[in-house]
């Protein structure tokens, strides 16, 4: 029987074997810092979500109520899997207020929970800014024929488009 090629693997500092996908360090690495913005983007957007959740009031209170729960629970479902395609390209996961608000592009909520409108504003800003993020990563895991995370990145880009055009309709008089 014939010696399988690469029957020795490399090993890692850890002892591990190394990580050989098809896709080189510095493009995993290129794609890890991406999904890492992504993660942050998604996380704050989360928290600001909620928030807006637990603290909207007015006319519109019990749609946005019940829209905004929908909106949370869809981002909470997201920020598994996108820090587990970082740890599947060998990287930590970022899992700290500290380094979301480092490498976040989506503003912190206010201190103060403002009215129902700029709540909307606000959220379809924050979908926008995480679509913006998601597409910046978009070419260089293509270019790294990184499917999987192409695929994952198809996906928030579908919801946050939509989410960002479903509250923009609710601004238009």
């Amino acid at each position: 029987m014939a010696k399988p090629r690469n029957a020795k693997s490399a090993r890692s500092a850890s002892g591990a074997p190394a990580i050989n996908i098809g896709i080189g360090e510095k493009d995993r690495a290129a794609i890890v810092a991406g999904l890492s913005r992504l993660l942050a983007d998604t996380y704050t957007l989360y928290l600001t979500t909620h928030n807006f959740h637990w603290n909207v009031t007015g006319p519109m209170f019990s749609t946005l109520h019940n829209m905004f729960m929908v909106q949370y629970t869809e981002l909470w479902n997201a920020v598994d899997p996108i820090a587990e395609r970082i740890r599947a390209l060998g990287h930590p996961a970022p899992g700290s207020y500290a380094a979301y608000g480092k490498l976040s592009s989506v503003p912190d909520a206010p201190a103060r929970p403002p009215k129902a409108t700029d709540m909307i504003r606000i959220l379809v800003e924050g979908h926008e800014a995480v679509a913006r993020t998601a597409r910046s990563v978009f070419p260089v895991a293509d270019d790294a024929d990184d499917e999987p995370t192409c695929d994952l990145l198809t996906q928030r880009l579908d919801i946050h488009d939509k989410t960002a055009w479903m509250l923009r309709s609710l601004l238009e008089e």
